[in-house]
């Protein structure tokens, strides 16, 4: 997959809600990578005084602001996990703002490689702005209990979040490279400090 930048590598870190990705970001970031969270850009967009902010409240109404200005998220998921012509015009008004936030981050963050977390990168086409795809992955089951623990979600409301994913096939289908997060976080360093190997070797 191509990018505007043909000088450093990019890999496209995704994986379902609850799959680990947060974890493995923080390994390859402890291993030096830069790592570009395209959630905290997402964060960043929708800050008091963005644009993204207002249109926001226009289109899903004042409810969904805090009274200190800020995005109410909680009460946003919840109505755009509840309909699927909701998420839509959420992610018109946000993808177009976190894609150019993250071209930007990526353009001044250098390192041999960097690592760009994509939550939904199968479902938004994210990937072609990285060379490959590193899907982290766990059963349904433990997305599940990590989800009911994590978060205390109901389980209609897991189901929910889950149904507005990629399927885990889908997921599996789109990567280069996997990392099983089903078990300890020993098994799950190792598998990204082999990763990490690979990757500087494709780099240099």
């Amino acid at each position: 997959m191509g990018h505007e930048s043909e000088t450093i590598l990019r890999i496209g870190l995704t994986g379902g809600i609850a799959s680990g990705k947060s974890l493995v970001a923080a390994m390859f970031a402890e291993l030096g990578v830069p790592v570009i969270d395209t959630d905290q850009v997402a964060r960043d967009v929708v800050a008091p005084g963005q644009p993204a902010l207002e249109e926001i409240r226009v289109q899903f109404g004042p409810d969904v602001i805090l009274p200190s200005g800020e995005l109410d998220r909680r009460r946003l998921r919840r109505l755009v996990f509840e309909e699927d012509s909701r998420r839509e015009a959420l992610e018109a008004i946000l993808h177009p703002s976190i894609r150019r936030a993250t071209l930007t981050q990526a353009a001044s963050a250098g390192g041999p490689y960097q690592i760009i977390v994509v939550p939904l990168l199968v479902e938004t086409g994210y990937g072609e702005l990285t060379d490959r795809v590193l899907v982290v992955d766990c059963p349904t089951d433990v997305q599940r209990a990590r989800l009911s623990r994590r978060d205390s979600e109901s389980p209609e409301q897991i189901d929910r979040m889950l149904a507005a994913q990629a399927t885990r096939e889908e997921r599996l289908a789109a990567a280069d490279d996997v990392i099983d997060n089903a078990g300890d976080v020993g098994g799950t360093r190792a598998q990204v400090e082999a990763l990490h190997a690979m990757y500087l070797s494709m780099a240099e």
